[in-house]
């Protein structure tokens, strides 16, 4: 099956792409074609190039999906090459994805001789979050459940759907177990990049006019000693409930995302 059958015909995607001048963001939407192209419109314009390497989150979330601890939505960081462009489309071909459903890699491709580029950049303990005080959650973004982490990978940045809690100062707090692939990156770069979208509350119509945040973060680890650690326990459970099984795992690790700026789409940074 391609990505269409699971993804629509028609979706929203964050894409990433490392440029001259610094990594950039875009919000575009996708038109996935049967041989698992992507067909982009950049509505802000890009400047893109044939060959150019780029990194989309897709997933066929509608807003309003019921999540769980599974989560059981399609999703894919799919890594593509830029085979053509015209203006304020771009045409994508596949390098590596693989659409993962739960736990589960229901479709994947790479191309021919594809190896994951090493990473020698070495790893290091996170600093323990700065927080002096308890922050206090950011209402607006209740409803909004998952959004889109973009860790700064070699070769072509990754994007990972994450629950989240977000708070007034545009902090973004989440959560992970230690082995995991954004866990590594992260304590090789704490740089990230975090984007929050609109969908809970928008139909795909109105989402279209671009109601996402795109926010530059630097990382920082919470300790389960730090007096903060249980009162965001309790806050992010609240938010997202299906996550509350995961703080039963003893080595769990809950990351502060810092804000640092608000990213404009196609800014470089």
């Amino acid at each position: 099956m391609a990505l269409r059958d699971y993804l629509g015909e028609q979706i929203l995607g964050v894409l990433a792409s490392y440029q001259a001048t610094g990594i950039v963001h875009h919000i575009c939407v996708v038109y996935p074609r049967r041989n698992n192209l992507l067909q982009l419109f950049i509505p802000k314009g890009h400047a893109l190039a044939e060959g150019s390497l780029v990194t989309l989150h897709l997933d066929n979330r509608t807003g309003v999906d019921e999540l769980d601890a599974e989560l059981r939505v399609y999703r894919t960081s799919y890594k593509g090459r830029v085979q053509a462009v015209d203006e304020n489309w771009a045409t994508v071909a596949p390098v590596e994805f693989s659409l993962i459903h739960g736990a589960r890699v229901v479709e994947s491709q790479r191309e021919p001789g594809y190896e994951f580029p090493a990473d020698p950049r070495p790893s290091r303990a996170l600093v323990a979050s700065p927080l002096a005080r308890i922050p206090v959650p950011e209402d607006k973004d209740h409803h909004n459940k998952i959004g889109v982490l973009t860790t700064l990978t070699p070769a072509q940045p990754h994007t990972t759907v994450m629950a989240f809690l977000s708070s007034e100062d545009d902090d973004v707090f989440i959560i992970t177990r230690p082995g995991t692939f954004k866990s590594q990156v992260l304590k090789r770069e704490p740089r990230c990049f975090f984007t929050i979208d609109e969908r809970a509350k928008f139909t795909f119509d109105q989402s279209i006019h671009w109601n996402y945040t795109i926010l530059e973060m630097q990382a920082y680890i919470v300790p389960r000693t730090a007096p903060e650690y249980e009162p965001l326990r309790a806050q992010f459970i609240l938010k997202n409930p299906w996550e509350a099984a995961f703080f039963l795992e003893t080595d769990i690790e809950m990351f502060h995302l810092r804000h640092q700026a608000v990213v404009c789409v196609g800014e470089a940074r």
